[in-house]
Parts: structure tokens; C-alpha cells; sequence
């Protein structure tokens, strides 16, 4: 059995003003997807070529600030209309107190896919450019992301008696959120990156992501204590969590089998 550290959420505190390191966790996501992205462009993948290195510079800063406002935005309606619907109706205003915190990954995910439709449409670029040259880098903050969870002691597992099970508050729980920061973010993007080396048919890299998430997701919430006002949907077992992911693994699969079938090849060079 291991003991939760008890870690302090706050990184900074000065005076009246407090830094979180869950915040702290989505400006290095951004910042490391920035890195990974120039890295990409600059080193010749199909999916994504310029007229030069400075319009391949912009072209990533643009991406990376329009998928911030994604993930802010789509997260935090996300969080209440699949998870606070109630809030919502009672009181509106409480969409946009994002301060006080609440994320969703399936609306974060949503936001992210609609700024890169249109970010596509003002370069003219096809969406699955936009999102086959992206998703090998987003598993690096969602795999943040969940350390923040880590550090916030919020969306735990199950009890448990596993010898890795993680003593919370007097009790032995599985550590849920380190298990998605494992398959979400490490495992996530050493597939993705390396998968996406070689040259891929349009939509494959893309339809991994989705398949890869869904099906990690919808294994960990076996294990994950549902919210507490929303809890099992059906069955004693189906999560909204589950629900929601269940989509992405059928669109994956989709996905990749019209990638194969085309066989258009869209992404390839040297990560």
C-alpha cells in the first residue's frame, strides 16, 4: 500500500494571488505541444508544409493559441452541460466562473476540433491536415493534465486491495488519475509519435487518437468513482465518462478503416 503525499495545490502563493499546479500543468502541456508542433513543421511532414520557416513559426503559434481557447472554453462548457447540467439551467452565469475550476476532456476535445475547423478553412487546409499534424502531441498535456488531478487529490478510484492501491483520507483507493496520466499521456503519445514517423493514410493518425482514448478511458472508469451527483448510469457499471467515450472508439475505427480503404497519404516525415 502506498500514502498519498499530500501534495500542496497551490505552487505560488503571493499575497492575494495563488498559481495552482493544475494550471501550471496546462501552461506546460501548451508549451511542450508548441515545441513538439515547430518540430513537426520544420521537419518536412506532408501534412503540413510552408512557404517557409517564418510562416511555419506562425502557423504553430496560431494553432497552439487557437487550441488554448479550445480547451478553455469547450472544456468549461463541456463540464457543465455534460456534468453540472442542472447548475446550468438554475443559474447561466455559472459557465463562466472558470476559476472556479471544472474541466471536461470531451468538451475541450469538441472546442479543440471546432477551432481547428476553422483555423483549416482560414488557411486553406482540410480539417484532418488540422488534426492528423496535431493529435501526436496532445496526449502531453492530457498525461499533465491528470497529474494535476494527482496533485489536487480529486477523481479517485475505487477501494481497493492492491498492493499499488494509494492510502487517501483513510482509505485505500486505486490512484485512477495516475493510471490516465500512464495510458492517456505516456502511452498515448509513444504511439502517436512514432506511429505518425511514416507516412499515414489522411484520418489514420487522427482515427488512433480517438480509439486509443476511448478505449483507455473507458477501461479506467471501471476502476474510477463516477461524480457523486451524477453516479452509475445504468447497470451499476456505465459511467457518463464511458458514455461519452464509447462515440470516440467507433469513430476511431471509422476513421482508420476510410484511411486504409483511401489510402491518401497525408502525414509522414521524420519526428
Amino acid at each position: 500500500m502506498l500514502k498519498y503525499p499530500e501534495i500542496d495545490p497551490v505552487a505560488i502563493s503571493i499575497g492575494s494571488v495563488k498559481i495552482h499546479w493544475y494550471a501550471l500543468t496546462y501552461i506546460a502541456g501548451l508549451a511542450i505541444a508548441w515545441w513538439l508542433l515547430r518540430r513537426r513543421a520544420s521537419r518536412g511532414h506532408v501534412t503540413w508544409q510552408a512557404n517557409s520557416s517564418e510562416e511555419s513559426v506562425r502557423d504553430v503559434e496560431d494553432i497552439v493559441f487557437y487550441s488554448a481557447l479550445g480547451i478553455v472554453l469547450g472544456g468549461r462548457i463541456g463540464s457543465m452541460l455534460f456534468y453540472n447540467f442542472d447548475t446550468f439551467l438554475q443559474n447561466p452565469l455559472e459557465l463562466l466562473k472558470v476559476w472556479q475550476g471544472g474541466m471536461s476532456f470531451h468538451g475541450g476535445l469538441l472546442g479543440v476540433l471546432l477551432a481547428m475547423a476553422l483555423y483549416a478553412k482560414s488557411k486553406g487546409r482540410t480539417f484532418f491536415q488540422m488534426t492528423d499534424f496535431i493529435a501526436p502531441v496532445v496526449p502531453v498535456g492530457l498525461g499533465l493534465g491528470r497529474i494535476g488531478n494527482f496533485i489536487n487529490g480529486e477523481l479517485w478510484g475505487k477501494e481497493t486491495t492492491v498492493p499499488w492501491g494509494m492510502e487517501f483520507k483513510g482509505v485505500v483507493r486505486h490512484p485512477s488519475m495516475l493510471y490516465e496520466a500512464v495510458l492517456e499521456g505516456l502511452v498515448m503519445f509513444l504511439v502517436l509519435w512514432f506511429y505518425s514517423r511514416a507516412g499515414r493514410p489522411t484520418r489514420a493518425i487522427s482515427g488512433l487518437f480517438l480509439l486509443l482514448y476511448g478505449v483507455f478511458r473507458f477501461s479506467v472508469e471501471f476502476v474510477r468513482l463516477p461524480d457523486g451527483h451524477i453516479g452509475y448510469l445504468l447497470g451499476g457499471w456505465l459511467t457518463m465518462g464511458q458514455l461519452l467515450s464509447a462515440p470516440m472508439i467507433v469513430f476511431g475505427i471509422l476513421l482508420m478503416f476510410l484511411a486504409y480503404r483511401e489510402k491518401t497519404i497525408s502525414a509522414g516525415g521524420t519526428a
